[in-house]
């Protein structure tokens, strides 16, 4: 199992989406723990290398657990994300390792990964994503 943690971010009813250097699909912004982490230190610090803003931890909220297959990886790896909504402050921008970051809707559930497109629907059904 791939464990990831991501954050929602939201604007005029799309979500603040990533693509990495070299990849094709977008995905929340967020990523893997380093070991001992807890969610909360994950989100912040991955956050804060991808698009260069601060989370702030009093303010993180649990948005649920997704699991797919992972892509790109032989049959039966899963990967599950967690969502978290929280506040920042810093103005999101690409980090280094980041390509491209866009305000995603639910027409664009094609360009993120698997489990990606199982948050965009949930997301929908719950009247968050346009």
């Amino acid at each position: 199992m791939i464990d990831k943690i991501a954050w929602l971010h939201f604007h005029d009813g799309r979500v603040l989406g990533a693509r990495s250097r070299g990849k094709t699909v977008f995905y929340l912004p967020g990523g893997k723990r380093e070991p001992g982490e807890s969610d909360a230190e994950t989100l912040v610090r991955e956050v804060r290398e991808e698009l260069n803003v601060d989370i702030d931890p009093a303010t993180i909220k649990p948005a649920g657990s997704f699991e797919a297959q992972a892509d790109g990886h032989a049959s039966g790896l899963v990967v599950r994300t967690t969502c978290y909504f929280a506040e920042f402050s810093g103005t999101p921008t690409p980090s280094s390792e980041i390509e491209e970051i866009a305000w995603l809707g639910h027409e664009d559930r094609e360009r993120v990964s698997a489990v990606g497109k199982i948050i965009f629907d949930h997301l929908r059904e719950t009247g968050l994503l346009r």
